[in-house]
């Protein structure tokens, strides 16, 4: 692969890394339809309805959103990105009237439901605030390292849809935009003492969130002892087990789950990686992992040749995103850390996820095509 990394000319996209991405896609789509054939037969009287609703308000609009990023003239993506941040920030705004924003079963009203399409405006913020950030960084350069005009002022903007989101109140999904801003200010070269200072208040504003909300205060004893009350606030996480545990090395086979019988809960979204593990085996569980890897390296490859600062920090901002997403949701079902409710991207049913993740796709090569040799 490397080799045919070395061969790609310039103007072609990287068709190595778009082919871990189309991997990574076929593999959710089976393991969706395995993971959510018992659910949407009891709820819906359809065994491939979750899949069927992949394909149609993910796979077909993330279809045609990769092929417009991915084939958009390179100096467009600011303006065009800019916009999305303020759209995005504008549909959030809207979420917090009441009687708009519609709760799918998360706790949190983070959905514009219209008819049978809903869409979820902070998957939109996350490609928002990457691109929005990415040019402002740029425009501010050096300035970055002036706590008050530069850190502070990047930070702010930033700081708005996580706000805004917390507000609904997603937590989960504010913790992977602070990650962003977080890492898309390291890569810009802000201050690591600024970074430290703003890593100490993000804990202390972490435990403030756990604490004043009684349910997220039980989650977070759950996560610390699972075994406490395994019928009550534990049961999600010790089914994961259950799930994951039972799997071995090489699974129960495809279709050969137990726990997608109504045990686990959110088999076709959160806990979709259980499900994963428990049919699959620790083998290709742990192959699934090797190919995250394998992006994030190509990705910061991508990044570290590309055309300018502005295409560096898009590409670094978006694998942040993917990455530490994966992760959570990943560490949430191993027992690794407190279960956040993000889905499992490329992987977990969410029409407007995998478009806004196909998307960010086509962005990735994009900056690919106009990276120097790699």
């Amino acid at each position: 692969m490397q080799h045919l990394a070395h061969q790609r000319q310039k103007g072609e996209a990287d068709y190595v890394l778009l082919s871990y991405f189309i991997i990574l896609i076929i593999f959710g789509l089976i393991m969706l339809t395995s993971a959510s054939s018992v659910i949407g037969f009891d709820k819906f009287q359809d065994t491939y309805f979750f899949v069927k609703r992949q394909l149609v308000y993910g796979i077909a609009p993330g279809f045609f959103a990769f092929l417009f990023f991915a084939k958009l003239p390179y100096e467009t993506l600011k303006p065009i990105g800019t916009w999305i941040f303020y759209i995005s920030v504008a549909l959030l705004v809207t979420l917090l009237i009441p009687g708009v924003g519609a709760n799918l079963g998360t706790g949190a009203s983070s959905w514009i439901s219209i008819g049978a399409v809903s869409f979820q405006p902070a998957e939109l913020a996350k490609l928002g605030t990457i691109f929005f950030l990415a040019a402002y960084l740029v425009k501010l350069g050096r300035g970055v390292h002036d706590f008050r005009h530069g850190f502070l002022v990047a930070l702010g903007l930033g700081m708005i849809p996580i706000v805004l989101t917390i507000l609904q109140p997603d937590v989960g999904t504010a913790s992977i935009l602070f990650v962003i801003v977080f890492g898309m200010l390291f890569a810009a070269g802000a201050k690591m003492s600024h970074l430290s200072g703003l890593m100490a208040c993000a804990v202390i504003a972490f435990f403030i969130l756990i604490f004043i909300a009684p349910y997220r205060a039980a989650r977070f004893t759950t996560f610390l002892h699972p075994e406490l009350d395994p019928q009550g606030i534990g049961y999600h996480i010790n089914q994961a087990f259950l799930a994951v545990g039972s799997g071995g090395w090489l699974g129960q086979g495809l279709g050969g789950s137990k726990q997608k019988f109504q045990y686990l809960p959110e088999v076709h979204a959160d806990s979709v990686f259980a499900i994963i593990a428990e049919e699959m085996g620790f083998i290709v569980t742990a192959g699934l992992i090797f190919l995250l890897l394998l992006i994030a390296r190509r990705v910061l490859h991508v990044a570290g040749h590309a055309p300018d600062d502005f295409g560096r920090l898009l590409v670094v901002g978006i694998i942040i995103w993917l990455m530490a997403q994966s992760f959570f949701n990943i560490g949430a079902m191993l027992g690794l850390m407190p279960i956040t409710g993000v889905p499992l991207p490329f992987i977990s049913h969410g029409g407007t996820a995998l478009a806004l993740a196909m998307a960010s796709v086509g962005v990735l090569v994009n900056v690919s095509k106009h990276a120097s040799d790699i």
